[in-house]
């Protein structure tokens, strides 16, 4: 089945070359330059990956996004934004997206996220799909993680997390006491490891750290580790 793929962009020439690259990768893609037709169109059908640009008319795509995760819809969005709009990119990280792209970028670089991104979905499925029970559970103090179900709890209350923040506290809730750097979990998480984007980790383990730690200034779970990384403590 292919892919589909939902792109948000009001630049008819660059909505048009971004078609026509998840064309080669082989997945099946609808424009829309309207933010709020986008959002209704979200709302409304399964899409495995929102590709979102931040200026478009109706709402923008901090707007969109925000509402999206607001409805409880996990795919994945990765934002397009300009490189003199880091104000921007952080908001857009913090309330649920999961990657962006500035403009203008390479064709290379942009294949390169949105397969970064599938094919962490398939090993995520893989991971699920294992008949171990073992594999399918885990519990650290009042966190309660069912990858089978994608489903995190604490105090006994369900949290909804964006696929990456789930993707990132499972990776650290399975290897407990092991450091992971910043480039370690770029490169496991999100794919690449360029230099200049470890503020996307550190903004995302900021939020993760808001949903799950009972105080998220002195976290108990996720720990920095100075000049390293981070790491998981059961």
């Amino acid at each position: 089945m292919k892919r589909r793929v939902l792109v948000v962009e009001d630049d008819p020439d660059i909505g048009a070359l971004i078609t026509m690259l998840l064309a080669d990768l082989g997945c099946e893609s609808r424009l829309i330059g309207d933010g709020q037709e986008a959002l209704s169109d979200a709302l409304a059908n399964d899409y495995d990956l929102v590709i979102l640009d931040l200026m478009l008319p109706g709402l923008n795509g901090i707007q969109v996004c925000g509402r999206l995760r607001g409805a409880e819809r996990q795919m994945p969005i990765m934002m397009l934004t300009s490189k003199s709009t880091e104000i921007d990119r952080v908001l857009g990280l913090e309330i649920g997206a999961d990657d962006y792209v500035t403009k203008p970028f390479s064709l290379r670089e942009m294949s390169a996220r949105v397969k970064g991104i599938f094919r962490r979905a398939e090993l995520l499925s893989a991971a699920l799909s294992k008949p171990e029970p073992g594999n399918r559970r885990i519990e650290a103090g009042d966190l309660e993680m069912d990858l089978h179900r994608h489903e995190v709890k604490v105090r006994g209350q369900v949290v909804e997390l964006t696929a990456k923040e789930f993707d990132l506290l499972a990776l650290f809730a399975g290897s407990p006491g092991r450091v992971f750097s910043r480039a370690q979990l770029l490169d496991q998480i999100w794919g690449y490891t360029h230099d200049g984007h470890e503020h996307t980790v550190n903004t995302h383990i900021n939020r993760l750290r808001s949903k799950i730690e009972l105080e998220p200034a002195n976290p108990k779970l996720i720990q920095t580790v100075w000049g390293v990384g981070y790491k998981f403590t059961r």
